[in-house]
């Protein structure tokens, strides 16, 4: 029977599960990732900003200003958390002696993934362990190494938010799974305040699991563990804010934590610490103190923040929210990914949900099929919020791997029973592609990828196309000087050079996103006043990125589409650069009268 107390041949057998399953995947990754790992490429832009943030910080920016003051004219703010910079910045700081500033900045991007990867598979190992015992816990460490979305999130370089949204996650989820005590209901608390900490992205889930959790204490309320995470929830957020926001702490926001946020999260344990008072007076009771705890929470939020109940993008100026805020395929609904990448976000979770309700059916130890339970359900939350935001999906995947490695672990057995080698061996590949789909999927994903860059690299252009956004870096052998550039490029131009910009893709920023938008899609003479009002002094593009390709498709005749033809502006110098960047010298006019001759 899995216990929380396994004896000391299966601690060993444990440890060298994950380690090892941990040190070959590590493996596999640095493989994949070396021509990036070596050109300091990160894969999406927010990581570049993410380093960025560090570099600041360590260079004397304050813990409460997360501002990025090189671009806008330093008018620029931002949300981030610092409680993610603070491994990275932990992690520059201990390598530097040793490495020096670049380096250190290098290593630490590569590091930290590595260990954020490390607790998760750790974590993930804990919860299999606990619903199914030692025997799956090698097949559920090694179907991590198998699983996309989740995988996704802890690459090398791979330093934002994610990796450590979905690593809290498990904490607060193997909170629950263990005994039931006070103590294991105030770590899954603390661990879901610190993740809406880290971003309010988590709210779906962190009100998943809270609620889940209560539930099944009101409908058995037979310890303190949901009224201590409420309890700790609420404290641990309120007191992160306080110690990360610092004079900030109490400006109204919708994207992060702010007091209508942390009032709503008092309101809900105000409710849980009710019904807990009136616990002995039945079921009916406790589930009307969680109702009015549920009131509670929404009336701190109408009232405390009233335009958080439109949502926080519900003011972007109509031509962000049409091109840039919609195209950020991350935050969309599961059927509007790529068919492929959808599948491949689904495939796990599905096969996951099917081994747990089978295991669940198989349990006759009444505890044990209780964690089953609460898994299934946590499990099938999780898989909710993935198909309504495609961010989710790495969650989702982390939490069905035990299920699936249980039903892997069923099916090698029958497999193992056939006589003949050759349909033995054919039952065995089966297997693990049943219990883990996403592995055909992720060979889809790899053959479409491969058509749509053929279909790419065909497009009648007479532009050499770049091939992602930290081409543009080239731009660092121009004078230091504020750049106008893409949206997507700034952080990796922000990253790799001394050059100011105007915007990057953080919507706390749409005043000047929608500047950026406006002046590469706007008629050269419309576009000229909003790039001298920048006081932009070179203006900078990268061709073939899916945002400069947006704006020659729906402005044909813009600024953009004219210099992508090969047209010269009269206000345009061109510059030249290395790679596929290219750059104009922005011509201002003469100030004052012109001089006699």
């Amino acid at each position: 029977m899995p216990t929380d107390t396994p004896a000391p041949s299966d601690r060993r057998r444990f440890v060298a599960a994950v380690l090892g399953g941990w040190l070959f995947t590590v493996l596999i990754l640095l493989a994949i990732s070396a021509p990036d790992i070596a050109a300091l490429r990160f894969p999406d832009a927010d990581d570049a900003m993410r380093m960025i943030e560090v570099r600041d910080w360590l260079a004397g920016q304050g813990w409460f200003d997360v501002a990025q003051h090189r671009l806008n004219g330093g008018d620029f703010p931002m949300h981030w958390s610092r409680l993610v910079d603070i491994p990275l910045a932990a992690t520059i700081l201990a390598l530097r002696p040793l490495l020096g500033a670049g380096a250190a900045d290098h290593v630490a991007a590569v590091l930290v993934p590595m260990l954020t990867l490390l607790a998760t598979m750790a974590l993930i190992a804990s919860i299999t362990g606990r619903v199914a015992g030692m025997a799956p816990v090698p097949l559920a460490v090694l179907m991590v190494a198998f699983a996309p979305p989740l995988l996704a999130q802890m690459r090398p370089l791979r330093i934002d938010h994610h990796g450590w949204q979905i690593v809290l996650t498990l904490v607060a989820v193997r909170a629950l799974l263990a005994a039931p005590s006070w103590r294991t209901g105030a770590l899954a608390g603390a661990a879901l305040g610190a993740l809406l900490t880290i971003s309010l992205e988590g709210l779906p889930i962190a009100a998943a699991v809270a609620g889940i959790a209560v539930l099944v204490w009101a409908w058995r309320p037979v310890d303190a563990r949901a009224p201590a995470l409420a309890a700790a929830l609420f404290v641990t957020a309120a007191l992160l804010q306080a110690a990360t926001r610092g004079p900030a702490m109490w400006a109204p926001a919708c994207d992060a934590m702010a007091p209508g946020w942390i009032a709503a999260l008092g309101g809900a344990a105000a409710g849980v610490l009710l019904a807990l008072a009136v616990a002995r007076l039945g079921l009916a009771a406790r589930l009307a103190a969680l109702a009015l705890g549920g009131a509670l929470a929404a009336g701190a939020v109408a009232w405390l923040s009233p335009a958080c109940l439109s949502g926080p993008f519900a003011t972007l100026p109509p031509r962000v929210f049409r091109y840039w805020y919609v195209l950020v395929l991350e935050g969309r609904p599961l059927w509007e990914q790529e068919i492929d990448w959808a599948a491949v976000t689904i495939g796990l979770p599905v096969m996951g949900l099917i081994g747990a309700v089978r295991a669940r059916a198989l349990t006759v130890d009444p505890d044990a099929r209780a964690r089953w339970t609460l898994l299934i359900a946590l499990q099938g939350a999780a898989f909710a919020i993935a198909i309504m935001v495609n961010r989710a999906g790495g969650t989702a995947n982390a939490l069905a791997v035990p299920g699936a490695a249980t039903l892997l672990l069923a099916l090698l057995t029958r497999a193992r029973a056939i006589e003949h080698a050759g349909p033995r061996i054919m039952a065995t590949v089966g297997a693990f592609l049943l219990a883990s789909p996403g592995q055909i999927a992720s060979l889809l994903t790899l053959v479409a990828g491969t058509k749509g860059a053929a279909a790419e690299a065909g497009l009648a252009s007479h532009r050499r196309p770049c091939a992602n956004a930290a081409d543009i870096a080239t731009v660092g052998a121009l004078p230091t000087a504020t750049l106008f550039a893409p949206i997507d490029a700034t952080p990796a131009l922000l990253a790799a050079t001394p050059h100011r910009a105007i915007a990057g893709g953080y919507h706390r920023g749409a005043a000047a996103i929608d500047i950026v938008i406006h002046g590469f899609t706007a008629a050269p003479g419309d576009a000229r006043a909003i790039v001298l009002a920048t006081r932009a002094e070179y203006l900078v593009a990268c061709p073939g990125m899916n945002e400069m390709e947006l704006y020659r498709t729906v402005a044909p005749n813009g600024l953009w589409a004219r210099l992508e033809r090969g047209e010269r502006i009269a206000w345009l110098r061109p510059v030249p650069v290395k790679g596929p960047a290219l750059a104009w010298r922005v011509i201002r006019p003469l100030q004052g009268p012109p001089a006699n001759p």
